[in-house]
C-alpha cells in the first residue's frame, strides 16, 4: 500500500458531476469519518465539526472540476488535506475571534498550551485516510470470515493482544491464529488495493 492512499480517479471524475449521488455518497463514506475525526483532533466542538464536514464538501463540490492530477500539484489527497486544513483554520479563527465562555479560568493557558494548528496536518489526515480506508474495507470483509477467523485478527492485529494470549482465549492453536491473521490481511489488501487500481 503507498505511503498515501489515492482516491479512485473514476471517483473524482464523478464528483464532477453534483447530481451524482452515488459519488457523493460513496466520497462521503469514505472520508466523513476521517473530516470529523481531524476537527474534532483539533478541538472543534460538535456542531463546529457537522460545519467543517459541510465546508469541506461546498469547497469540494465547487473546485473538483479544476483539479487535474500532476506530480507538480500533488495528489487529490493532498489537495482535500489543504481544503480541511484552511477551513479548520478558518472556523478555529473565527472561534478565537467571538469565544465562547467556559466558566473555567484556566481555560485560556489550556488553549495557550495547544499545538499549532498548521503543524503536522498533512501526516495527520494521511494517518487518518489510513485508519478510514482499513475500516472502510475491514466492515466489507468480516462477513467473509468464520467469527473465530476474524477474532483472532481483531484481537492479535487490531487491539494488539499477544498471540498467546489469543490463542488461549479463543481456544486455538498458536498456528491456527496465525493462519487466521494471514488470511484476513491478505484479504484486507486485496480489497484496498483494488479500490485504489479502480
Amino acid at each position: 500500500m503507498p505511503a498515501t492512499p489515492e482516491t479512485r480517479p473514476s471517483l473524482i471524475l464523478r464528483l464532477r458531476d453534483p447530481q451524482d449521488e452515488q459519488a457523493w455518497a460513496e466520497f462521503l463514506e469514505l472520508y466523513q469519518p476521517l473530516i470529523e475525526r481531524l476537527g474534532r483532533r483539533k478541538g472543534l466542538q460538535d456542531a463546529d465539526v457537522r460545519e467543517l464536514v459541510q465546508d469541506v464538501l461546498v469547497s469540494v463540490a465547487g473546485a473538483v472540476e479544476r483539479w487535474e492530477p500532476s506530480p507538480d500539484r500533488g495528489s487529490f489527497c493532498g489537495w482535500l488535506a489543504t481544503i480541511i486544513r484552511n477551513l479548520t483554520i478558518n472556523l478555529l479563527k473565527r472561534e478565537a475571534r467571538h469565544p465562547r465562555g467556559s466558566g473555567d479560568s484556566d481555560f485560556q493557558q489550556l488553549l495557550e498550551q495547544q499545538p499549532d494548528p498548521h503543524c503536522g496536518t498533512t501526516a495527520l489526515f494521511d494517518l487518518e485516510y489510513r485508519r478510514q480506508l482499513f475500516h472502510w474495507a475491514a466492515e466489507r470483509i468480516c462477513h467473509e470470515f468464520q467469527p473465530s477467523t476474524w477474532s483472532a485478527f481483531w484481537t492479535t492485529c487490531v487491539e494488539g493482544q499477544p498471540v498467546d494470549a489469543a490463542a488461549s482465549g479463543l481456544e486455538m492453536s498458536r498456528g491456527a491464529v496465525y493462519v487466521a491473521r494471514s488470511r484476513v490481511m491478505a484479504r484486507l489488501r486485496e480489497v484496498i488495493e483494488r479500490r485504489q487500481r479502480e
